[in-house]
């Protein structure tokens, strides 16, 4: 028995704002939005998938964002992307080079921290 991967990495979100959520993932990120399951698309959210990336954001009625804890995307292009992330008025914040690659935090619409990986 063994842990093989993460599978998908879940957010949340408020209620009633998947447009922003759409606009930030598809829109700033550029990963498609997939349907959801019909037994669960009434809950709200929505989900985001490209190959194995798999973020999923669901409503939560209580929302707080993720201000510590959060996904590490890798990524191709970080300046491009961080230029893009900018030019849409999302908050950056670029972090100290780690041996081997380079990243950035980015915040998406609800306040979520998502951390942009490019290795070097």
């Amino acid at each position: 028995m063994e842990v093989l991967a993460i599978d998908h990495v879940q957010l949340a979100m408020p209620p009633g704002q998947e447009d922003r959520a759409r606009a930030f993932y598809t829109g700033v990120l550029g990963i498609p939005e997939v349907p959801k399951p019909a037994e669960l698309a009434a809950r709200g959210g929505a989900w985001f998938e490209r190959g194995a990336l798999r973020v999923h954001l669901g409503v939560e009625q209580d929302f707080r964002p993720a201000k510590k804890a959060h996904p590490g995307l890798r990524v191709r292009g970080l300046d491009a992307l961080v230029a893009r992330c900018r030019e849409a008025g999302c908050p950056v914040t670029e972090a100290d080079p780690r041996e081997g690659s380079r990243q950035a935090f980015v915040y998406d619409p609800f306040g979520n921290r998502i951390e942009l990986v490019e290795l070097v």
